[in-house]
Order: C-alpha cells, then structure tokens, then sequence
C-alpha cells in the first residue's frame, strides 16, 4: 500500500502538470486569435480600393536601356 505522503506527491505533481498543460493551451490559444487577427489585416480586401483604379490613370514603367560604355580616356605612353 501507497504511504499518505507518497499519495499527496503523486497528487502534487499531477495537479501540477495539468496546470503546466492548461497555461501552455492558454497561451496557444490566444497567440492563434493575435496571428489571425494579423493575418485578416494584412490580406484585407478592404485595402484594395477598386475607386483608384476608375480615375484612368495607370503606372507606366518606361523600358530600361543599357547605359553606353563610358568613353575610354587615352593615356599617354610617355
């Protein structure tokens, strides 16, 4: 048979382990609310206002062109 005193450790420790548990699902839980809550305002549809677009007025990107080789300075052999 279990001591008395051997009991209230075991008792002790799994009471312990189940609050450990429980903090650490708390915690998940809250972190996952903050990271959707992130996530739905990073990709919200409301930033992506279709009125800009009615004004016609478009970015145009003009093509890049290689520069021309910069002159080449003659030095005197002398």
């Amino acid at each position: 048979m279990m001591k008395k005193s051997t009991f209230g450790i075991a008792l002790a420790f799994i009471a312990a382990a189940a609050g450990i548990l429980t903090a650490v699902a708390l915690y998940l839980r809250r972190r996952e609310k903050e990271l959707d809550e992130y996530e739905s305002l990073l990709y919200a549809d409301s930033d992506f206002d279709e009125d800009d677009d009615a004004e016609g007025e478009e970015t145009v990107y003009a093509p890049l062109e290689p520069e021309a080789p910069a002159p080449e300075s003659e030095a005197s052999d002398t």
